[in-house]
């Protein structure tokens, strides 16, 4: 379960791949039908649920459209399809948007701010119990992905570098059992794998998501030339979401048993559903997540992501800085090139969902 972090260092080759992809039109066209792509995560899994139910149909219905809820086995591989244009919108990170599609030249637009992780992501430690034990130790953890941006992170507010410590890569299927072994003593790692570790006795939980929170963002984009011939997709898409996590996070026996659902459809149950909900902050009104959208938090964080991308070498082949790609917000503030925006976020859908608008 959990396979939306599994980002690598392949993304920069992901997005080079769909700049040599057929060019869509300068303007796309309007259309009918629809598609939504997703992948097993605590956070997405309203989306297979909503189309089970018939609320995903309800809300295309009311727009005279047809929207097709996708599942994608693997998530770096729906990110590549997403990019090459397979499909209208994608369930994703923050990070990943501005790493694969932005970089690869596909102009997308965040619509729903869904989540941050708070707590999902884990800095954990073998008999130690301070951050500051990290300083000299070997770290096995999956490169190039979320988990290498919370420890740099951590790093950072600990007034450290990755300089201070060595980077093992391992994938994240091997994670919990190579924390058995005498030899690892410091991983980066997501839930569930992190439960399972923190169960070990010797196991110190020295830094989460949840110190940095609001950074690792869970979205819905939408390719913005899709979104501007076809706004009414994107009204569907808030409809559903916001319908479902009002269900979802009710204090009624329907939540419990949607939850239960959504577990079973993540490959676990209610309780494993429930306790990862815990650890992911659910922005549960359209109100909250168009002000977050809206707020300076935002343009700090994704000027933490792009610089970070930045020294890594993932903003693309000759990128001389981090302005390479511009990422606009609701504002019109603009971080980078303003000449190359390609990652916009909108807070309108949500806004007028919070309006009572759609």
């Amino acid at each position: 379960m959990l396979t939306r972090k599994t980002f690598l260092k392949s993304g920069a080759g992901l997005a080079a791949a769909a700049t040599i992809a057929p060019a869509l039109p300068a303007r796309a066209a309007t259309k009918k039908k629809f598609t939504l792509a997703w992948t097993v995560y605590v956070g997405w899994m309203p989306w297979p649920w909503a189309a089970q139910q018939g609320i995903v149909k309800k809300w295309a219905d009311k727009y005279g459209i047809e929207i097709e809820v996708v599942q994608v086995s693997d998530y770096a591989t729906s990110i590549n399809q997403y990019t090459s244009g397979m499909f209208d919108a994608l369930t994703i990170t923050n990070m990943d948007t501005l790493a694969v599609p932005a970089v690869g030249g596909v102009d997308s637009t965040s619509i729903i701010t869904g989540d941050y992780s708070n707590g999902n992501d884990a800095v954990i430690l073998k008999g130690k119990t301070k951050f500051e034990d990290i300083k000299g130790q070997k770290i096995n953890i999956v490169q190039y992905s979320v988990s290498q941006y919370l420890l740099d992170r951590g790093l950072q507010l600990h007034g450290m570098t990755e300089r201070d410590v060595r980077l093992v890569n391992t994938s994240d299927a091997d994670m919990a059992a190579a924390f058995l072994t005498p030899d690892v003593t410091a991983v980066v790692t997501w839930n569930p794998i992190v439960e399972q570790i923190d169960a070990d006795k010797g196991a110190h939980n020295v830094f989460n998501s949840s110190q940095i929170p609001g950074e690792i963002l869970d979205l819905v984009i939408v390719n913005s030339k899709t979104l501007d011939a076809n706004p009414e997709f994107a009204k569907a898409l808030c409809g559903i979401w916001y319908e479902t996590l009002g269900i979802m996070l009710s204090d009624t026996p329907e939540a419990k048993k949607a939850q239960a659902e959504m577990g079973q459809l993540s490959g676990t149950d209610y309780a494993g559903f429930a306790s990862q909900l815990k650890t992911t902050h659910l922005f549960s009104s359209p109100e909250k997540a168009a002000d977050f959208t809206k707020g300076s938090q935002l343009i700090a964080t994704m000027d933490h992501v792009r610089q970070f991308l930045f020294a890594w070498g993932m903003l693309g082949q000759g990128a001389a800085s981090p302005n390479v790609v511009g990422i606009e917000f609701p504002s019109g503030h603009v971080l980078g090139d303003t000449k190359n925006v390609k990652f916009r976020f909108n807070a309108e859908y949500m806004a007028m969902t919070a309006a009572h608008q759609l």
